[in-house]
Order: C-alpha cells, then sequence, then structure tokens
C-alpha cells in the first residue's frame, strides 16, 4: 500500500509560502523553550511529518522534554503527533521509544482529569499496534467505570475498535459490554455500546432489545436511530422475526425525533406491506413535511411518498391521504408545491376530488390579492395548470371552477392568464352544456382584458362559440366599448389637436341603450364615468394595442367579426338589420385599417394583416358559402382533432408509465423459496441504509456499460508521452458536483525523483479543493497520486497542468514535464427534462444567448439524425411522435435538457433530405441551442458538432 493510501485521520492545512524550520532550532524549542515556544515547534514538527519528512533525531527530545508536560493543549498535539509519528523501524519491529510512550499513556489513562482520560480513549481508537495496546488494557477497562460519560463513551469505541482489530486482547468484549449496557443510564454510552453489539454479537443486541422492547420509546433519539437500524437488519436477514419487532416499530412513529420517525417510517414500509402499515408511515411522512421548516428535508421526505406511490398496492391506501398532502401547500417555497400538487394530480379519485377542487379554489383566491413574493405568480400559474387538469379528467367539476379562473383572464401575469385561456378554449369545446356559463363570464371580464395575446386568445374564443344573437350583438357591443370613438384616425386627431378633450369624453359617456330597433349599433365612447382615467391610459384597450402598433390583434379582430356577421346573417332574416350588422363589422375593419396605413400609430400595419383584413372584407362583401363554411366550420375541426390528439397522448403516456409500475413475471422465470435461499442471496431489497449512505458520500451506483472494464478505460486519459522521463495517466471519476482524479506517475529514469508535485490549475467553474502532495519516487516506482475538483455549473471545463521534479545530487533547476489538457465531459452532468410548450417558449424568448450549429452528418435519415443527436446530447425532445412520423422531406423537434445545477438548455432542430441529390444524400439544415450562460450554450454546440457524424463500428 503506497503512503497516500494509508488510513489517514489527522488533516492539517499548510501555508505552502512558509519556510520550512531546521530540524536543530525546532530541537532547541523544545528542550529549552517556554511552553508557548514548544507548543509552536511541535505544531511545525506534526506538519512537516505529514508532509513526508521523517526527523527521527527529535523523537527522544520529544519523549524526555514534552511528553511529561501536563500543558493541555501540548497533550492535544501530542496526541496528533503520536497519530502520525512511524513507529516501526524498516523490518516492522516497534521502536524501543514507544515503551516510554506506552507508560505515558498508561498514566494518562488514570488521569484524574476526564477530558485528557476521554481524548487518550480516541487516540487509541487510531493505534494499529497491538504491542502498545496490550499493557494499556487494564487500565481501558477501567474507564468503562469512570463517573463521567465522555470517559465512559470513549472507552466503549476503545473497546470496539481493539475488539474488531485485535481480538485476541479482549476476547471477552461483548459480555462485558453486554454487562455495562444493562447498567448504563447515559443516552450516549448506550448507544456506543449498543452499536459494538450490533456489530460485534448481535445476538446479544437481540437479548438486549427483547428485554426492554417496551421501553424504546424512553430512549434517546440516537440510540432510537441505531435500534431502528438494527431491527431492519435483523428483519431482512431472517423473515421469521417479523412478528416479533413490528410493533417496536409502530411505536418509534410516535418518536420525538424527527429522524427517527423518517427511519423508522422507512423501515416500516420495507418490512410489510399491510395497508396499516403504509398508512402509518404515510401519515408519519405528511407529518414531517409539514412540521420541518427546511426545504430540503420537505423534498427528500417528498420524495418517499412519491416512491410509496409508484408501488400499485400503496398507491390506493395514499388516495384517501390527499387531503393530508395538500396542508403542504403551506409551505411558500415554489418547489415543494409543485412536487405536492403533482402528487395530489396523481393520486386523486372521483371520491375525493371534489374536496380537491375546493382546496385549489381557496389557494387561487389566496394568490389573488398576494404580490409580495416573487413566486406567487408561478404558483398560481401552477394551481391553474392543475385546475385544468383535474377539469379534464373529472368533467363534473368544471362547472365549479370556470367562474374561479375566468377572473384571471384580467390578470397582469400573462402566464397565468393564458393557462386560464388554454383551458377555457378545452372546457368550451368539449363541454357543450357549460358554453353559455363561459360566454356570459367571458363577456364579464373581456373590457378589463390588459395583455394584447389574452385579448386576441378571448376574441378568438367568442367569435367561435357565441351563436345566439344576443351573444352576437354583445360581442359587437364589446368590441365597439373597446375600441371607442370611430373613425379612429379622425378622433385620434382631434384629441392632439385639443378639438376633443379625452377627460370630457370620459366623463360625457352616456349610459343608452346599445342597439336600436333595427339591430344597429350607437356611437358611444368606450369609456364611461365610472371607470376611473389614468393619466396617460387613457385609451380603451383595443384601441391601445393598436396605437402601440400590434395590428396582429386587428387581424384577429377581423376574422372573429368576419365569424359573427357571418352567423348573424344565418340567424336574423331581417334582410336590414343583416345588412346593418355587416356594415358595422366592414366600417370597424375600415377604420383600422385607415389608422394602419395613417402615421399615427407607433409602428405601421403589416402587410401580412392588411391581407388578413381585406379578405375578411371581400368575404363579407360576397357571403359565399364556401367561405361561410371554412371561417364557421373548419377552425372548430381543426381545435377539435387537436384536442383529440393531445388527449390521446396524455392516454399513451398514462399507460406507459402504469405499465411500467406493474409488476409482470414471465412464465419461465425462476421461482425463489425463501426457505431455501442462502443469507447472502437475499437479494430481493437493497439495504436503504447503506444506500443512503452511499447517496450522502456521492458514491451512488450508476449503471455503467455492459463491460464494467470497458467503461472504466473510456475515462483514463494519457497525460504525458511514453518517452517523458515521468509518465502519467490519469482516471477522471465524475460524482455529482465533485471530480477526482485518480494519476497514475511513473518514474521511468534511473534516477531518484525528490519532491515530485502533481500542479494543477482549471479553466471554466471548476476548483481545485486541495494542492497533492509531493513525493519522492526511486528509479522506475510509480505512485498514485488523488486530487479533487469541484465542479460550480454545466460548462466545458479543462484542467491543465504540469509535473515538477528534482532529480537527487543533480545542480539544476527544477523539472518540469508538462501535461496534456482534461476537458471535462458536460453529459454526466445533463440530464433529459419535460415541460409544457408555453413553458418553452417562454424560455426560448427569454434566453439571451444562442448557439447555431449547422448539420454536418453521415446519417442519411431525419428520424435516424434526431434520435443519434438525443443520445449524443442527454436531451429529451418534445415533439410528439405522431407530428415527426410519416416522411415528408423535412423536420423540426423542439429538445429540453436540464442540468444538475438546474440550468435549462434548449434546441430547436430543423432538419431535411435534399431529395434531388439521391437517395444517399446526408440529412442537412441547423440546429439552435439557448441557454441562460454562455457556457452552456457553447459547451452544449461543441458536443454536438464533435458527435454529429455516426462512426462505423
Amino acid at each position: 500500500m503506497t503512503a497516500a493510501e494509508n488510513v489517514c485521520y489527522t488533516l492539517i492545512n499548510v501555508l505552502s509560502d512558509s519556510e520550512p524550520p531546521s530540524e536543530v532550532s525546532l530541537k532547541a524549542d523544545l528542550e529549552k523553550g517556554e511552553i508557548k515556544a514548544k507548543t509552536e515547534a511541535l505544531k511545525k514538527v506534526i506538519i512537516m511529518i505529514l508532509n513526508g519528512e521523517k526527523l527521527p533525531g527529535l523523537l527522544m527530545t520529544i519523549i524526555r522534554f514534552v511528553l511529561p508536560l501536563q500543558d493541555h493543549t501540548i497533550k492535544k498535539l501530542l496526541l496528533v503527533f503520536w497519530e502520525i509519528v512511524p513507529k516501526t523501524t524498516g523490518d516492522g519491529k516497534l521502536l524501543q521509544e514507544m515503551i516510554l510512550v506506552c507508560d505515558a499513556y498508561r498514566k494518562d489513562l488514570q488521569h484524574p482529569n476526564e477530558f485528557i482520560r476521554g481524548s487518550t480513549l480516541r487516540f487509541l481508537c487510531k493505534l494499529k499496534e497491538s504491542e502498545l495496546l496490550e499493557p494499556l488494557m487494564p487500565a481501558i477497562r477501567s474507564c468503562l467505570e469512570h463517573r463521567h460519560s465522555y470517559v465512559r463513551r470513549n472507552a466503549v469505541l476503545a473497546i470496539y475498535t481493539i475488539y474488531r482489530n485485535f481480538e485476541h486482547l479482549i476476547p471477552d468484549a461483548p459480555e462485558l459490554i453486554h454487562d455495562f449496557l444493562v447498567n448504563e443510564k447515559d443516552a450516549s454510552c448506550k448507544r456506543n455500546a449498543f452499536m459494538m453489539l450490533i456489530h460485534a454479537d448481535q445476538d446479544r443486541a437481540l437479548d438486549y432489545l427483547s428485554t426492554c422492547i417496551d421501553q424504546v420509546h424512553t430512549f434517546g433519539d440516537i440510540l432510537q436511530l441505531v435500534i431502528v437500524e438494527l431491527i431492519y437488519k435483523v428483519c431482512h436477514a431472517n423473515p421469521s422475526e417479523r412478528a416479533r419487532f413490528i410493533r417496536c416499530i409502530y411505536n418509534l412513529l410516535q418518536s420525538s425525533s424527527p429522524a427517527v420517525k423518517y427511519e423508522a417510517a422507512g423501515t416500516l414500509v420495507t418490512l410489510s406491506s399491510a395497508p396499516t402499515a403504509v398508512k402509518a408511515a404515510a401519515q408519519c411522512y405528511i407529518d414531517l413535511i409539514i412540521k420541518e421548516s427546511d426545504n430540503n428535508v420537505k423534498l427528500i421526505v417528498l420524495d418517499r411518498l412519491i416512491e410509496l406511490k409508484e408501488h400499485p398496492t400503496h398507491e390506493r391506501v395514499l388516495q384517501d391521504l390527499v387531503m393530508d398532502i395538500l396542508r403542504v401547500l403551506s409551505t411558500p417555497d415554489l418547489e415543494v408545491r409543485k412536487k405536492t400538487l403533482q402528487l395530489a394530480l396523481d393520486l386523486v379519485s372521483s371520491r375525493n376530488v371534489e374536496e380537491l377542487v375546493i382546496v385549489l379554489k381557496k389557494e387561487v383566491i389566496k394568490t389573488n390579492n398576494v404580490s409580495e413574493h416573487e413566486d406567487t405568480d408561478k404558483y398560481r400559474q401552477l394551481l391553474v395548470r392543475t385546475l385544468h387538469s383535474c377539469s379534464v379528467r373529472f368533467p363534473d367539476m368544471a362547472a365549479n371552477v370556470i367562474p374561479v379562473l375566468m377572473e384571471f383572464l384580467s390578470d397582469t401575469n400573462e402566464a397565468a392568464a393564458a393557462d386560464v385561456l388554454e383551458f377555457v378554449r378545452e372546457a368550451i369545446q368539449r363541454f357543450d352544456t357549460l358554453r353559455p356559463l363561459i360566454i356570459e363570464k367571458m363577456l364579464e371580464v373581456f373590457h378589463a382584458i390588459k395583455t394584447v395575446k389574452i385579448y386576441r386568445g378571448a376574441l378568438w374564443i367568442l367569435g367561435e362559440y357565441c351563436s345566439t344573437k344576443d351573444d352576437i350583438q354583445s360581442v359587437m357591443t364589446e368590441v365597439r366599448r373597446s375600441l371607442g370613438e370611430i373613425p379612429i384616425v379622425e378622433n385620434e386627431i382631434k384629441k392632439e389637436t385639443g378639438e376633443v378633450k379625452a377627460d370630457d369624453e370620459v366623463s360625457a359617456a352616456p349610459a343608452q341603450k346599445l342597439v336600436t330597433e333595427m339591430g344597429t349599433y350607437v356611437t358611444q365612447s368606450a369609456l364611461s364615468s365610472s371607470r376611473p382615467s389614468k393619466k396617460e391610459e387613457d385609451r380603451p384597450p383595443l384601441r391601445s394595442f393598436l396605437m402601440d402598433g400590434d395590428f396582429y390583434v386587428a387581424a384577429s379582430l377581423a376574422t372573429t367579426l368576419t365569424k359573427v356577421a357571418l352567423r348573424y346573417v344565418a340567424i336574423v332574416q331581417d334582410k336590414k338589420k343583416q345588412n346593418s350588422f355587416v356594415a358595422e363589422a366592414m366600417l370597424i375593419m375600415v377604420t383600422v385599417l385607415h389608422l394602419g396605413k395613417s402615421s399615427l400609430p407607433k409602428k405601421p400595419i403589416t402587410d401580412d394583416d392588411v391581407d388578413r383584413i381585406s379578405l375578411c372584407l371581400k368575404v363579407l362583401s360576397e357571403c359565399s358559402p364556401l367561405m361561410n363554411d371554412i371561417f364557421n366550420k373548419e377552425c372548430r375541426r381543426s381545435l377539435s382533432h387537436m384536442l383529440t390528439v393531445r388527449l390521446e397522448e396524455e392516454k399513451l403516456s398514462q399507460k406507459k408509465e402504469s405499465e411500467k409500475r406493474n409488476v409482470t413475471v414471465q412464465a419461465d422465470d425462476p421461482i425463489s423459496f425463501m426457505q431455501l435461499t442462502a443469507k447472502n442471496e437475499m437479494t430481493s431489497k437493497e439495504d436503504h441504509f447503506q444506500l443512503s449512505l452511499l447517496a450522502a458520500m456521492g458514491n451512488t451506483q450508476r449503471k455503467e456499460a455492459a463491460d464494467p472494464l470497458a467503461s472504466k478505460l473510456n475515462k483514463v486519459t494519457q497525460l504525458t508521452g511514453f518517452s517523458d522521463p515521468v509518465y502519467a495517466e490519469a482516471y477522471v471519476h465524475v460524482n455529482q458536483y465533485d471530480i477526482v482524479l485518480d494519476v497514475l506517475v511513473v518514474n521511468q529514469t534511473s534516477d531518484t525523483l525528490q519532491n515530485c508535485t502533481l500542479e494543477l490549475a482549471t479553466l471554466g467553474d471548476l476548483k481545485l479543493v486541495e494542492k497533492p502532495s509531493p513525493l519522492t519516487l526511486a528509479p522506475h516506482d510509480f505512485a498514485n497520486i488523488k486530487a479533487n475538483v469541484k465542479v460550480a455549473s454545466t460548462e466545458n471545463g479543462i484542467i491543465f497542468g504540469n509535473i515538477v521534479y528534482d532529480v537527487s545530487g543533480a545542480a539544476s533547476d527544477r523539472n518540469c514535464v508538462v501535461l496534456s489538457d482534461i476537458h471535462i465531459d458536460i453529459m454526466d452532468y445533463i440530464q433529459p427534462a419535460s415541460c409544457t410548450d408555453a413553458e418553452f417558449r417562454q424560455m426560448w424568448a427569454e434566453f439571451e444567448w444562442e448557439n447555431k450549429v449547422t448539420v454536418n452528418t453521415n446519417i442519411t435519415d431525419l428520424n435516424e439524425y434526431l434520435q443519434h443527436i438525443l443520445k449524443s446530447t442527454n436531451m429529451k425532445c418534445l415533439t410528439p411522435e405522431k407530428a415527426l412520423s410519416g416522411f415528408c422531406g423535412f423536420m423540426a423537434a423542439n429538445l429540453y435538457a436540464r442540468s444538475i445545477f438546474g440550468e435549462d438548455a434548449l434546441a430547436n432542430v430543423s432538419v431535411e433530405k435534399p431529395i434531388h441529390l439521391g437517395p444517399d444524400a446526408p440529412v442537412n439544415g441547423h440546429i439552435r441551442i439557448r441557454a441562460k450562460s454562455q457556457g452552456m450554450a457553447l459547451s452544449l454546440g461543441d458536443k454536438i458538432n464533435l458527435s454529429q457524424k455516426k462512426s462505423n463500428m
């Protein structure tokens, strides 16, 4: 074993610019100095030994002049010194001087000060020489009876480590500790003793637990945790013991310690799948989430609840607890709320959907008046989506939900209002019975809509679904109200010249009938006296949109007016009323067209919008049956088709999820008989204590390639050439947030290399944690050096550096070998994720960094190219399979991924197959990548560029 791989309990940071002191000056300070000087000298000696210096001449000096001192700081430092100093000669025999040290520690173990006794016992846990420990055994045993708990608990630890390493020194340790445990009162001492019995003699531990199983709830939490672990291990090794201990686990669910409750709930679920056990564990988890203030704890426990839900038999039990789960929504953190709502939505059934909707409606109303929290808008959006999903799955609930949500169409937050609008559009198409209610509510809030995108959507819904004469007239009334005085151009010029004052117009608005007996509309101001005028925004909403130059809404208005006019003509038989209504609609379109051509708006009307309005005017002037059919039937048919496809996709994804969760057993699967399996073959469940420990250490077991050796070799990077005096290669081990470089350094010369140091530097969001220690390499010797690098974000990081060394006996300067760069692969940090179309578009608009990659590949099939890109970038395709199926020579797809640091990466693939170049022509086109940070966009672009071509294996 190399020096670097020895077990090291102590690491001390050294200032690299400090000058190493000489052995002579240290000796003088240790012999003749004051206490302070001796302390400083001892610190320097410790640092020098940790850096590889031997200093054998100082050993006897320290024994003679420092060991007898009673100063507590010096005693502490001496414990570190004796831990790290070499205690054996070259041939493995114990140094003679260590007998004196052993005698000093025997005295310390009988010292009246409990701190000195306790810290000496802790030091003995680190000793690996049985000859040193043997004379101390009587003193260690006597410490078990000391009055102070600090000494007793460290004595137990010392006995445990000695028993584990050198059983012959204390063969009766389990019996001794069992007797000690029975009489002990201190919680920490009992915990250490019980822990020792679990590992040293499990039967004794179980015997003790059996005697006090009814008093377990009165024990301290640290002992309870160990008891939970023991019960878990015993019951998994021997399932017949479950009945004996399961009551104890139930009792521990009522513990005052959150940690004990969490572990007990996790253990209970693994030991029993009875509905009562699952319910008790789930209630315990919910209780923890509500009572714990730390958001990380809430998220971890929520994950455990979600895991419980994944089990088909447990899901039914959790469905009864939906209302308890919703109590978690009182937490202000958005991530916690998001997970809670998703879990509630997965568990909701026809039995409790009504209660769920009531709670969600209350939450929506609460967010209406709260604006100080930055996540309120996002939370409101989440609630709207959850209510939307509930209404689609349980149509009876839609009538309760719609009135509450319609209020949000006038919300300033466009995202939440857009979600409401999408929901309303789906509801009005699906549920014929609710159409009158939705139209009524829509007309109520129409004038209050503040954003142009929502206004356009509301116009479309009103134009598409208003089918009665009264509704159609109401739509026209609202449009005129929202447009203000017409003709617009003349009215605006008059306002600017001061002929008509805006304030006068507002106050003079008469409250009169809007529709005459003839069916025509009287001209009146859009604003009434009851509505407060703002300093600048005295215009009605639609007019303000048009004055800002947004004429897309004008094209939408023209389509809506055409639809309602054609429908009005079909309903009303009176020719005069028909002509009057159509003329009214055409007048509005013409005045908008006139405004667009004038210089009054901030931006002139676009040609597309002019074409659309002109087309609508032409349709109204001709009133042909074909156009009537296109405007009034085809639009709705398209929406119906889109909603049907979306519903099918949702059902398909749910079906896939349920198939995943259903445990299928093949006919030829081997049957495992529990009575016939050996203990080491019990692979039904993994030890979740071990798994949680591995997760905490970052050593989560990843699925490696089919050949683990091959996958490991893929991560080995050669750093120097074979002809260099020092050969080096590195194995790059990537954990979640850090990278461990295991560098093999080989001395290829016949000289001894002294102070051989690996010097590393990083580029990008990487940070070197510690500087590797210098080594001395014998001729043709090799050593492993480990270096830790922390990762802060998903960018292409580069680690570079060199190896410097001195040749013994040479008078020249230090030699240097430059190393090749190590490129960190960002694919280890990117994971596929999904988001809605609206979120994708919003992020696409917000993200400022774009990287356009030209397609350069040898792949000839569009679908194959897309799959290749998905595989090589770890991204997920958001475009549904149906949209990508078939062949038309062109393909466009949206991709999305998230990094483990929460960074989003978007990509749009637009590729085509040039048919005129023949069937073997490669795919061409572009991939656009967008991200919040420049590094992410560039890194992903580089990755795509490197892996575009398919390698011929």
